[in-house]
C-alpha cells in the first residue's frame, strides 16, 4: 500500500502519524544527517508495522533467504523436464492440480525473491503452461485428479493410466495461482486464459454456487458435493477470481461450534456418516487464505493488510491460532496442526484441532485414530509464524527451523509424541514455506489487475465459449 506513496510524500505522511520528537526530526531532516537516518529508520519501521500489515513484514534476513533456497531445492530435484511438472512427493512421479498450484506458487515466489533469473522462470512457466494447454482432460471436461509427472498421462492412485475424476478443491487452488501469475506476469496472460477456457464448468458448479467433485464408478460419472469448512471457502475464492458464482460454497453454513479452552471453534455440521466425507478442523486452509487473500473478499484488492474484509474467515483463523497457542500455554504442548503426509500407511492424515467429536484428534481418511502420526507440521508452523508475530510463533519457528535436508528440502514436521523428525518431503510443505517468505516481503499475495485480457474477450462474445458454462460478463 505504501509503495504507491511517493518518496517525497512518505516522510510527511510518517510525520503526521507519530509523536513530537520524530516530527521534530522530520522538520530538521534537511539540515541534519542523523535526523535523516532516524526518520528513514522510522519510516521503514512504520511500513513494516501492524498499522499496515498482518503478521511479519520486511526484507528477508540471511537466515530466511537460506530457508527459501532449501525449499526451492525440492522443486529443482523433482522437476520433470519432459512435461514441466514437479513430483508431489520427493522422487514419486505423480501430481494433482493442487500440486501444480504448489509448484506455480513456489516458482513465482522464488523468482520474486530473486533466487532464479527471469529466463529460468520464463522457461519453467512456459513449459508448465504448455502442459496445461495440451493435457488430456477427464472425459474431455476438466483436469483429472492425478497425472504422471514423467509422461503427463492421467493416472489413478496407484499411478497407473486411468481417468478417475476431478477435484473441485484442487482446481480451486490452481485457479487462484493462475490468476496471481496472470496479474504478476501479463505477458503470459493469453496462455493462462487459454488454459482455463479449455475446461467445461457445467458439472463442477451449479446455479446456486455449490462446488462438486466427480469420480468414475462403473463407467458412470458420480458427482458429490466437495469441500468442508475451511477448504471449501478457500477453493471457492479461486472460482470467484475468474468470475464464477460460488454463493453456496462460500458460506460457512451449516456449522456448529465447540469450545476448547473457552474459545469457540466452528466445525462443519454435515454428518460424515451420511456424506462419507470427514469434517476435521485444520490450520492450512485458513493459513492459505491469510497468506494469499489476507482474509479479504476476492474483489477487495486494495485494502490494507491490517484490515480483513472477509471478517468471518479472519475470525475463525484467529480462533484456530489462539486455541493452539493456548494449548501450549496450558499444557506445554507445542501445537501447529494440519493435514500432512507420513512415511508409513495410511501415508496421509488429518491432524486436527477438532474432528469426529474430539479435540486434538489425528485421523486417517477412514476415520481411524492415529495418535502417533501427530506432528508440529512444518508448513503450519511457518504459516502461523508469518501471520501472527507473537512469542508463541517465535517458539514454533525455533522448533521447526532445522527440519530439512539441505539437498532435498524441508521435512513434513516434528513428531508430537517423540520429538523425532517426520522425514517425508513434499511439494506442498516446501511451496508454502516459499509463499510464507514472499508474504513476509510483500504482504498479501493476491492482487489481480483490471486489464482486459483474452479471457474477457471470450466471455463478452456471444458466439464463443458457449456450452462450457463460463461466467457471464459483468
Amino acid at each position: 500500500m505504501l509503495s504507491s506513496i511517493s518518496e517525497k510524500l512518505l516522510p510527511i505522511f510518517f510525520c503526521k502519524l507519530v509523536a513530537g520528537i520524530i516530527i521534530s526530526g522530520c522538520l530538521i531532516c534537511a539540515g541534519c544527517g542523523v535526523a535523516v537516518r532516524t526518520a528513514d529508520k522510522g519510516i521503514v519501521a512504520l511500513k513494516n508495522s501492524r498499522l499496515f500489515h498482518q503478521g511479519r513484514h520486511g526484507e528477508l534476513t540471511e537466515q530466511e533467504k537460506r530457508w527459501a533456497k532449501i525449499a526451492w531445492r525440492y522443486f529443482e530435484n523433482n522437476y520433470q523436464p519432459k512435461t514441466g511438472l514437479v513430483n508431489s512427493v520427493d522422487n514419486y512421479p505423480s501430481c494433482s492440480m493442487w500440486d501444480i498450484a504448489d509448484y506455480l506458487a513456489a516458482l513465482i515466489a522464488t523468482h520474486q525473491l530473486g533466487l532464479i533469473k527471469r529466463c529460468e522462470f520464463d522457461k519453467r512457466l512456459s513449459k508448465l503452461l504448455s502442459f496445461l494447454n495440451t493435457m488430456d482432460l477427464f472425459w474431455g471436461k476438466l483436469p483429472n485428479i492425478l497425472y504422471n509427472t514423467q509422461t503427463g498421462a492421467m493416472v489413478n492412485y496407484q499411478n497407473q493410466p486411468e481417468e478417475i475424476g476431478w477435484s473441485a478443491v484442487d482446481i480451486g487452488r490452481l485457479l487462484i495461482w493462475l490468476k496471481i501469475a496472470k496479474a504478476q506476469y501479463p505477458v503470459f496472460a493469453e496462455y493462462i486464459d487459454k488454459t482455463i477456457l479449455r475446461w467445461n464448468f457445467c458439472d463442477i458448479l451449479d446455479e446456486e454456487g455449490t462446488l462438486y467433485g466427480a469420480i468414475k464408478v462403473n463407467g458412470k460419472l458420480v458427482l458429490f458435493q466437495e469441500g468442508r469448512l475451511g477448504y471449501e471457502e478457500y477453493a471457492a475464492k479461486g472460482f470467484q477470481a475468474w468470475g464464477f458464482n460460488t454463493k453456496k460454497a462460500s458460506k460457512i453454513e451449516p456449522y456448529e461450534t465447540v469450545k476448547i479452552y473457552g474459545i469457540k471453534i466452528p466445525y462443519d455440521a454435515r454428518d460424515p456418516r451420511e456424506t462419507k466425507v470427514l469434517t476435521p478442523v485444520l490450520s492450512l486452509p485458513f493459513i492459505l487464505d491469510g497468506l494469499e487473500f489476507n482474509w479479504d473478499k476476492v474483489k477487495d484488492v486494495h485494502s490494507l493488510d491490517s484490515v480483513h474484509t472477509d471478517s468471518i474467515m479472519a475470525h475463525i483463523a484467529e480462533n484456530i491460532y489462539k486455541v493452539q497457542a493456548l494449548r501450549y500455554k496450558k499444557e506445554k504442548i507445542l501445537t501447529a496442526r494440519t493435514d500432512h503426509m507420513i512415511k508409513n500407511p495410511p501415508f496421509f492424515v488429518y491432524d486436527s484441532i477438532f474432528a469426529s467429536g474430539y479435540p486434538w484428534n489425528t485421523i486417517s481418511d477412514k476415520n481411524t485414530y492415529i495418535p502417533k502420526a501427530t506432528l508440529i507440521a512444518t508448513k503450519a508452523a511457518f504459516g502461523m509464524w508469518a501471520l501472527w508475530n507473537t512469542d508463541y510463533t517465535d517458539i514454533l519457528i525455533r522448533a521447526v527451523q532445522c527440519l530439512y535436508n539441505p539437498e532435498r528440502g524441508w521435512y513434513e514436521g516434528r513428531q508430537e509424541t517423540t520429538g523425532d523428525y517426520e522425514k517425508v518431503i513434499t511439494a506442498n510443505s516446501n511451496a508454502i514455506i516459499l509463499e510464507v517468505l514472499l508474504y513476509k516481503k510483500q504482504g498479501k499475495l493476491y492482487s489481480p489487475k483490471t486489464t482486459q485480457t483474452y479471457y474477457d474477450s471470450i466471455l463478452q462474445d456471444p458466439f464463443k465459449g458457449t456450452g462450457k458454462c463460463l461466467p457471464k460478463p459483468e
